[in-house]
């Protein structure tokens, strides 16, 4: 038997986007930070954005669609569901849907403090939002 995998956690969640630069300013607008790394880097226009969230400066990459891997061209919803851990559902889920994400999964309570959601962006990504105790104590402890 092999070793088994270790998951350290999330190194970077990578969006696509057909209109890269509309989705750069849509999401430096609904997290209220500008992206702090640009490729390439000025004059050139950018085709990869980075931005630093969260309370372990998780990184969320807008890349140019035309450099997404095969499966992913397509335009389509879909791969991975990446949670992201909000403290109120209902508020950061109302100011994705206001901001114009449309929703995917409706607010799903699971019991013993897990809450989730989930909206398609105006580019075709699923952010999925969750309330999860567990991350709570958890960044309570790391403090």
């Amino acid at each position: 038997m092999a070793a088994p995998v270790t998951l350290r956690g999330i190194s970077t969640l990578s969006l696509w986007a057909d209109d890269f630069s509309a989705a750069g300013a849509w999401y430096a607008d609904l997290l209220g930070v500008e992206p702090y790394y640009a490729r390439p880097e000025p004059p050139a226009a950018p085709s990869y954005l980075e931005f630093r969230l969260g309370d372990h400066g998780t990184e969320l990459g807008i890349i140019d669609r035309r450099f997404a891997l095969p499966g992913l061209r397509t335009g389509e919803p879909g791969g991975i569901v990446a949670y992201w851990a909000v403290d109120d559902v209902q508020k950061v889920l109302d100011t994705f849907l206001a901001a114009g994400a449309t929703p995917l999964q409706p607010i799903t309570e699971f019991g013993l403090g897990f809450v989730t959601a989930a909206v398609v962006d105006p580019f075709g990504n699923v952010v999925g939002l969750m309330y999860n105790q567990h991350y709570l104590d958890q960044v309570a402890d790391d403090a």
